[in-house]
């Protein structure tokens, strides 16, 4: 008999989208339970996570288009997307970031 180690999970709670070209920021900081975010975007981005309202750069966290990325958070940060400077193999694109809060 083959005995297999449970996985961590966590509870999947609420989702923001945001449609970015320029830098956006989401409309609403993250829960008071809330420390991790699943991230996942339809095109290339970078986001910047902290307290207060934010403006993401070029220079900030590289998020691939269709990778799920998760990250810890601390309860009312806020998070926003730019759009991937156009350079070596990735091609600036607007799209949508999904944030889903875990718990």
């Amino acid at each position: 008999m083959s005995f297999f180690p449970k996985h961590p999970a966590s509870r999947l709670g609420v989702t923001q989208t945001i449609a970015y070209d320029a830098s956006v920021g989401a409309t609403n900081a993250f829960g008071a339970e809330t420390y991790q975010l699943r991230l996942v975007a339809n095109s290339a981005c970078c986001y910047r996570i902290a307290d207060g309202t934010q403006t993401a750069t070029t220079a900030d966290i590289y998020l691939p288009a269709n990778l799920v990325e998760y990250v810890i958070v601390s309860p009312g940060q806020r998070i926003a997307a730019i759009k991937a400077a156009t350079n070596g193999l990735v091609t600036a694109t607007a799209g949508t970031l999904w944030v889903t809060e875990m718990s």
